[in-house]
């Protein structure tokens, strides 16, 4: 450890990077991260004479190969030349998914080394920004489109996985692995999670209901725009309390779990690169995210026709599960530690910034862009959403686990996705409901 703070790469104002012991306390999402990672070894970089030149390798070899996930980096150009020969569309698709999978954790991984330099509640504010970036881009790309059946299928696909799938497999995995001994997790951070899907599920519920109660669905067109956007300013500022919340006043609920004889986190307890190249790398990035979502949602209606499969079952079931996938491996691996405190904090923290901020940040987005888009994602989706949030406060109320719980979530996820599978819906279907529900004398319960 003592030749690595001598390298120029990892001092700042030309001193060693120092830690204090607030400063290596890290978030769920960072911890999640970090199991992905692999050590570079600087020992050839270290040899080179030219200092600029040393510093650029160096970053290079913690930023690309830093990860194991490094293997998939050459989906990236590959999908730009793809696009630019003219290439089969639903190749572009597929390999603009794959290149997306690594960038998402290298994200997270820069947010992190900021963080080293900004201190916890900034890094704290920058992660909880850049947490999702993926599936913000890809929305913002598929408004600027006026695609906002997509935008709302892959937003409401990654609460349900992260809900679901991720929750459901660590649990069960946990479960498994730790047959001989309880697990258990700090029900407050879940309390706290779970009220707020509850509210996200209230303002998703009221322009649906209000949708449902109307006789003419066209007359309802506006006022649920109207009611749609209020809700969205309501839950940006329920965010930013949670936020407040969790970065300060309630920070020791939120504070991932260490204990003696975890030495990962001994391991990553200084930068390995300096703030400007974390600042200019994550820039970086972030660009090439926005390049590969703009292909993604440019492509995804010829991968569906190619594939056979609907664009429902594309963006709610896909999209979400290798957009996230180092994340949600991580999520697993920490359940395997019988570290649940971390995965729920991974699973819940990551469908709660999504519900909270992500889907009502894309409301107000399309309003400025003139696009109409309301918080009505008609009535299976927001049945499977409604069924899928109580599922989970149910499952999580006693403060312990076992694979038992993790199983039917998984289960449920399953059922979840089969029904999107045999879906039909339409890509450009409009934000009103029309249910087409009458009796036998033929009175209307919803338009």
């Amino acid at each position: 450890m003592a030749s690595n703070q001598a390298e120029p790469w990892l001092l700042e104002n030309g001193k060693p990077k120092v830690l204090t012991k607030e400063n290596r306390k890290k978030s769920a999402h960072n911890r999640s991260s970090s199991s992905l990672r692999k050590k570079s070894d600087r020992t050839l970089v270290s040899k080179i004479p030219c200092s600029l030149l040393r510093q650029f390798l160096a970053n290079l070899q913690e930023v690309i190969l830093g990860t194991k996930l490094s293997v998939l980096f050459p989906a990236i150009p590959a999908a730009i030349v793809a696009d630019s020969v003219g290439f089969g569309r639903p190749w572009v698709f597929a390999l603009s998914l794959i290149g997306l999978m690594p960038l998402a954790e290298r994200v997270s991984f820069l947010t992190e080394q900021i963080a080293y330099f900004t201190g916890p509640t900034v890094g704290g504010l920058l992660n909880a920004t850049c947490g999702n970036a993926t599936e913000l881009i890809i929305a913002i790309f598929a408004l600027s489109q006026h695609k906002i059946a997509v935008v709302k299928y892959s937003l409401l696909g990654s609460i349900l996985s992260n809900l679901l799938l991720v929750l459901g497999t660590s649990l069960f995995c946990g479960g498994i692995a730790n047959l001989r001994r309880e697990q258990k997790y700090d029900r407050r951070q879940a309390d706290v999670n779970s009220l707020m899907l509850l509210l996200a599920l209230l303002c998703h519920l009221l322009p649906l209901l209000f949708t449902f109660a109307a006789e003419e669905s066209m007359a309802t067109a506006v006022p649920t725009l109207h009611l749609s956007r209020a809700s969205s300013v309501v839950m940006l500022i329920a965010y930013a309390a949670y936020i407040v919340f969790q970065l300060w006043t309630h920070r020791e609920l939120f504070e991932a779990q260490e204990s003696e004889d975890d030495d990962d986190v001994a391991e990553e307890e200084e930068a390995v690169i300096g703030f400007w190249s974390g600042f200019v790398w994550l820039v970086g990035m972030t660009g090439i995210i926005a390049l590969l979502s703009e292909y993604v949602v440019g492509t995804i209606e010829e991968a569906s026709d190619s594939w056979g499969l609907s664009v429902s079952f594309i963006s709610i079931i896909l999209l979400p599960i290798v957009g996230n996938a180092a994340e949600h491996a991580g999520a697993v691996i920490f359940a395997f530690k019988n570290k649940l405190d971390i995965t729920l904090g991974v699973a819940l923290g990551s469908a709660t910034q999504i519900a909270m901020f992500v889907v009502p940040f894309c409301v107000l987005v399309a309003w400025i862009m003139g696009i109409d888009m309301d918080l009505n994602f008609s009535l299976l989706e927001t049945g499977s959403l409604a069924l899928s949030i109580l599922a989970t406060a149910f499952t999580l109320q006693d403060g312990t686990s076992h694979y038992l719980k993790g199983l039917i979530l998984l289960l449920c996820y399953i059922i979840i996705g089969a029904c999107f599978f045999v879906s039909n819906a339409t890509l450009h279907a409009p934000n009103t409901v029309n249910l087409g529900l009458k009796t036998s004398t033929g009175s209307v319960f919803g338009a």
